[in-house]
């Protein structure tokens, strides 16, 4: 199965399966525009166990118009309040990370350990990442079908990570092709829900996708968490999962436009540790003992004993041999090989047989 090297502040980390989950902390718009905020949310992914701090990079110009017609108005009853009868423009006027942060930000993440890297939304953000040396790129779900970006993005040769979504099979397909005829060699997609909900249900999640989608394009792939909680992007790594993907906030009761469905420090680190467990107890493929405990109960397996007193020169039969516990002498493999054959000795009741007593 594929996987790929990164270059990070402590040194190469590959990411790929059978290596460690690699954990994302997505900041998206928790900062609310303030600069301090943004560097202790850094500060904080970095305490809580991330791999990566990962922002977005944008403005409302190059995301949208300025414009109060009717397909520029967020609608929709499921959206949050926060959002709802706002035109796209102010929206994003109050979520965008502002790029002469990104700088500063990145100095911050490094010294904390933390890759440190961003998804672009047009080739503008493309060239502004790349003269900063960003290790790798995000994708967006909404962006799976803007072709133009994903060109752009895979020429500069850098590992991509793009989230799916609710991309269809055909977009997946055609996006995947795009990025690797333009060449992005090193690929992860991740599976993800974009209800962006407080209490997402079950039944929409479908994580058997992840794993459809690891097989149909022989990619590196894992869940980008958009719901609240820790328990899908748990589950995501036990099922096969190499990428977590999760957005933090410094505080649950953040007014901040995406603060619902992210989690705070203590909650984060509790999603790092319980991934961490995970990793533990998928351990490695190993048979045979796993420890010494385990080892020492292997004493209580079957063997071969007499169960009757058998004199010397008499035939072992299945009246005076049998398998029984403990293990103590010959294997049971051997029981069928040694009937018919006659006893070296007097063997006592209750003995273990081995093969000197054995003609």
């Amino acid at each position: 199965m594929p996987g790929f090297t990164l270059k990070t502040p402590s040194g190469e980390r590959i990411i790929g399966h059978g290596h460690p989950t690699f954990i994302i902390a997505e900041m998206s718009s928790n900062h609310g525009q303030n600069f301090e905020k943004a560097v202790e949310i850094v500060k904080a992914a970095a305490r809580a166990g991330a791999d990566a701090i990962k922002l977005q990079t944008y403005t409302p110009d190059t995301m949208t118009l300025n414009s109060g017609a009717e397909p520029f108005i967020v609608r929709g009853k499921d959206n949050p309040d926060g959002w709802k009868g706002q035109t796209l423009y102010d929206l994003y006027q109050k979520a965008y990370t502002p790029w002469e942060w990104h700088g500063a930000l990145k100095k911050v993440a490094e010294q904390a350990g933390l890759v440190f890297f961003s998804t672009p939304f047009d080739a503008t953000a493309v060239d502004f990442l790349e003269k900063m040396g960003v290790p790798l790129y995000k994708v967006a779900s909404y962006e799976v079908t803007d072709l133009p970006l994903l060109k752009k993005i895979a020429k500069t040769g850098k590992p991509v990570i793009m989230s799916v979504g609710f991309a269809s099979l055909e977009e997946v397909d055609l996006a995947v092709r795009t990025l690797r005829e333009n060449g992005a060699k090193d690929l992860a997609l991740l599976h993800c829900v974009t209800a962006y909900s407080n209490t997402p249900s079950p039944e929409n999640v479908n994580l058997l996708t992840m794993l459809d989608i690891k097989n149909r394009f022989n990619v590196i792939v894992g869940f980008s968490d958009n719901n609240a909680g820790i328990e899908i992007p748990l589950q995501s790594v036990v099922m096969g999962g190499s990428i977590v993907e999760k957005h933090i906030v410094l505080s649950s009761s953040s007014q901040a436009l995406d603060a619902h469905f992210s989690l705070d420090p203590d909650e984060f680190k509790n999603l790092v540790a319980a991934i961490r467990k995970s990793e533990k107890i998928s351990g490695v493929v190993h048979y045979g003992t796993q420890c010494a405990l385990e080892e020492n109960n292997k004493q209580y397996r079957r063997s071969i004993f007499s169960v009757t007193d058998i004199k010397e020169g008499e035939v072992l039969t299945v009246e005076n041999v049998r398998v029984i516990r403990p293990a103590a002498g010959l294997e049971p493999r051997y029981y069928e090989e040694i009937l018919g054959k006659k006893a070296t000795q007097h063997i006592v009741k209750g003995t273990p047989l081995h093969w000197d007593l054995i003609s």
